[in-house]
Parts: C-alpha cells; structure tokens; sequence
C-alpha cells in the first residue's frame, strides 16, 4: 500500500470515539489553498457564460502580444487569448478529474467493501486483479486507446479513473477490514442483522471519509495526468484548449513570448499543490484529527 492509502486510512482508522467539539480556526495554509481552488473552480464555471469569450478568437493585430490591458496574461502566436485559454484549460483538466473520482470511487469503492467484508477466496481473486491492474503501464495504455478511439475527455478521465481502482480498493478494504473486528459490528452480526444493512449503517459511513480524503490523491494524478496526455499529444486537438497543450504549443516561443506557457503552467502547478496540500492536511486529521478525536 502507497503512503498517500496508508495515511488516508489511518486518519479515518485510528479513532473511531467521537471528535472534540472545540474548533479551531484552519491554518493559513488551508485557507490559501482553498481560496486559490476556489477562485480556480469559479472561473472555470462563470467566466465561459461572460460575453466575450472565445478561447478559440484569435486577435490578428496582436500575436504573442505581452500581458497587458485587453489581454491580461497575453496571447499566444495565433492571437488567442492566454488567461481564457487558461480558463477553459481548467474546465478540461476539472471535468477529467470529476471523472477519475467517479470511477474510482464507484468501481474501487465496490470492490474494496467487497474484499473486505467476504474476504476469502473473493478477497484473492480482487486482490490478484488489482495488483494485475497496478502492473500495466497506464499512461502508455491511455495513449494507445486514444490513438485508437479518438481523443475526449470522456474516454481520458474514464480511463486515468480506471488506474486508480486498485488504490481505492486497497483503502476501502483497509478500512473495512479494521471496522470488521469492532465491538459494534460483531454485536450487530450477532443479534442477526443482515449483512447489506450492517454495510450500509455501519461500515460506509466510516469507509466515505478515508476514500475522499485519498480522493485529493487521485485528482492531483488525474490533473498531472491529462496535463501530459495533451503534451505529448494525447490529449484534446488543438485547437481545444487544455492546460498541457498550451503549455506545448507555447514551448517554441519560450525566448519571445514565455508568458504563452508559463501562465497555464503556473495555474497548473498552484492547483496541484493547492489539492495536495489540503489532502494531506485531511490526512493529518486536521485540527481536530486523530489526536484531537482521542478526548
């Protein structure tokens, strides 16, 4: 098991006694990085309704024309505008990782309350599956789905999601597996209570906070992953934007007009640490994690 699923099921597993109702106001950290996904998440929503904007206009009269007002973070070599290409560039790189989550929750969910809660010869046969899955060279697998189906979010983020079933997996059943051997669950199996509803009352509500807390992990490899999909050229076709294409048709002007590639990768890098900085503050347990949840 990675750190990132070790440590997303310890902060759910450790303690299972109530937390302290005391609250403390979050780091600075945590604010800043929430604000930025914020103000990331907005654009990506809002911007694209304004009147105006067309990633796709280029302004003939001012090619790789430097930030300034009218085009604040520039244009790139055919007149586009870099901040809305950023923009949209967000709402691929979002839409990809909603994606992602989606199918790894859903499918490593199922699979690791499965292997969990029946163990056994059930618990083998997933486990073998998933160590089969972790096996395979995923980007290497993408690229060549795409070259065959075609390029789409559709089919990326269903298929970086697909890669991270194992890991899901491997947290859901950690999980259940600990939950499994607790004082409330072996009263509830003794007085009879069918199986469905001991998961469904006792084990899922305690299982969901670890996956989602793994699910930061997932989202920052879903966002890298699309990133370089589209920079090596397997992403969406250009003129579509998304951050690691602009990112690649901005490398050749690196010396006259850096601002092409550097502001989408900005946006990319502060995201991704935004989304890894609060996951492992999750991770932790938060102001009132793990060591607070012992009082």
């Amino acid at each position: 098991m990675s750190t990132a699923e070790t440590t997303a099921v310890t902060a759910v597993t450790v303690e299972t006694a109530p937390a302290r109702t005391t609250r403390r106001r979050p780091p600075a950290g945590v604010l800043a990085a929430g604000a930025w996904l914020a103000v990331v998440a907005l654009a990506a929503l809002l911007l694209p309704l304004l009147p105006g904007f067309d990633p796709l206009h280029g302004d003939f009269a001012h090619p790789a024309a430097a930030p300034g007002p009218g085009h604040w973070l520039g244009t790139d070599s055919a007149g586009r505008d870099v901040l809305q290409r950023t923009v949209a560039g967000a709402r691929a790189s979002f839409t990809v990782a909603a994606l992602t989550i989606l199918v790894g929750l859903l499918g490593g969910g199922t699979l690791g309350l499965a292997a969990g809660w029946f163990r056994g010869t059930l618990d083998k046969a997933i486990g073998f599956a998933t160590d089969l899955l972790m096996s395979v060279p995923s980007l290497i697998l993408v690229m060549i789905v795409v070259s065959l189906r075609g390029p789409s979010l559709t089919v990326i983020g269903t298929l970086i999601g697909l890669f991270t079933v194992p890991h899901f997996t491997r947290v859901v059943r950690a999980v259940v597996l600990s939950l499994s051997e607790r004082g409330f669950v072996q009263a509830a199996r003794m007085l009879g209570t069918a199986p469905l509803r001991i998961l469904r009352r006792d084990i899922v509500p305690h299982v969901v906070p670890a996956a989602l807390t793994f699910a930061f992990t997932a989202t920052t490899v879903a966002i890298v992953a699309e990133g370089s999909l589209s920079f090596l050229g397997f992403g969406l076709r250009p003129p579509e934007p998304s951050w690691g294409g602009i990112i690649a048709e901005g490398r050749t002007a690196l010396g006259s007009a850096p601002w092409i590639s550097l502001a989408p990768a900005a946006v990319l890098c502060l995201t991704v640490l935004a989304l890894n900085y609060l996951g492992e503050h999750l991770r932790s347990g938060g102001p009132a994690g793990p060591k607070g949840a012992r009082g």
